[in-house]
């Protein structure tokens, strides 16, 4: 395993690490009893390959349903001062409230403090004002840490790079967790700003987020080629120094063996990669036309400044990845979030686009004569069944 500073928590931090949304028996709290003893004996065996392969960082969150409390039957088996472990409370309008959450995520996990506590969904004003407020939530994580029931304190986002940025630049976190990989690198500009900040940085689920990549389509593998789309993203993210570990999402033991081959790769990364970004790019253009692909995302509108709020660029985006590269199966699922997934993957699909007039809201985009027409070709392609976040499913 390679190891990387976790910015100004001095942490030796695995490149890779093992997170906890996908091995746990439910999304809800339930009884241990009712934790059937095969999904138990395989979160265990995953752990216990993590941390045989170094991969020593364990991260979960009270909305991870059984998730602690399964982990609290394999944690205190290791030694205390081999683990790092993160654990994430949602921010609430009442600090007591996220302080008894705390507490049963403590209890369930049987610890008696967790390495990093993340601050859980700082994605809009009113999550980030829970947490940073006179008495709020981060005032609560603080007495915590004071208490020694926590080493340091970050936060996770699904917001705006604005919004991340606002949050990395109050100066009160040690790391955070992010999305960012090959697929959508908007948040580049919050990845310096947590640099600045010497702050860790966590890339949140680059294979799912990423693309779906355990299950690629065709096309991206060829493009990919010689190695998965896997490994591609994996390579292409740590390429980056300022990016210090990746979520693997491991739902099994075996998960962890394509993300491994990366690690050999690391010394020629650039010379590995750059013909597969120029593949990647040239079918871009090829599918797409140039002007597109260079100009598209300029001066869009906000979803908080488009009629109904459709979220334009994330539409617009989606549409690319199905057409460039095939992703379209993945383009649907996070399509039909829209509209379904609150303030974690926010505004509405284009379904009434035909009733709106975007004018003014697209009056400084180049491509504002024809966007319309593109969200309702989107809409068509991309539109199915509503999809909701795993937590709520």
């Amino acid at each position: 395993m390679l190891y990387r500073r976790f910015g100004r928590t001095e942490l030796k931090m695995p490149v890779f690490s093992c997170g906890g949304m996908r091995y746990q028996y439910k999304w809800e709290d339930v009884p241990q009893s009712q934790i059937p003893r095969d999904n138990q004996k395989n979160l265990e065996a995953t752990i216990r390959r993590g941390v045989e392969l170094g991969i020593n960082h364990i991260e979960t969150a009270r909305g991870y349903g059984s998730s602690e409390m399964q982990l609290g039957k394999i944690l205190p088996t290791f030694p205390r001062e081999q683990l790092i472990v993160q654990t994430k409370v949602n921010p609430a309008v009442d600090p007591k409230e996220f302080q008894r959450n705390f507490e049963n995520s403590l209890r369930n996990l049987r610890l008696d403090y967790v390495d990093l506590l993340g601050i859980h969904g700082i994605n809009h004003p009113e999550s980030l004002n829970n947490s940073i407020r006179p008495g709020g939530c981060l005032d609560v994580a603080k007495k915590l840490q004071a208490q020694g029931k926590v080493r340091f304190i970050g936060f996770s986002t699904h917001g705006s790079t604005d919004t991340i940025i606002q949050t990395i630049q109050t100066n009160q976190f040690d790391y955070v967790n992010l999305h960012w990989y090959y697929i959508n690198q908007v948040n580049w500009a919050a990845i310096e700003a947590a640099n600045s900040h010497d702050m860790g940085v966590f890339i949140i689920s680059p294979s799912d987020k990423g693309g779906m990549l355990y299950k690629p389509p065709q096309k991206l593998i060829n493009l990919c080629t010689p190695l998965s789309p896997m490994v591609f993203n994996d390579l292409f993210c740590l390429s980056h120094p300022q990016v210090h570990t990746l979520s693997l999402g491991a739902a099994k033991p075996q998960d962890f063996d394509e993300h491994l081959k990366t690690l050999d790769l690391l010394e020629n990364a650039s010379e590995i990669l750059s013909p597969i970004l120029a593949r990647l790019e040239e079918e871009a253009i090829a599918t797409l036309g140039e002007d597109w692909v260079k100009t598209w995302h300029v001066n869009l509108p906000t979803f908080e400044e488009t009629p109904l709020q459709v979220n334009i660029p994330v539409i617009l985006w989606l549409r690319n990845l199905a057409i460039a590269y095939d992703l379209l199966e993945y383009a649907q699922m996070r399509y039909n979030l829209l509209g379904n997934a609150s303030h974690w993957f926010p505004g509405n699909k284009a379904d009434q686009v035909h009733t709106l007039n975007l004018q003014q809201c697209l009056s400084r985009s180049p491509h504002a004569d024809k966007i319309p027409r593109l969200l309702a070709q989107a809409h068509q392609m991309l539109a199915g069944e509503a999809v909701q976040r795993l937590s709520q499913s």
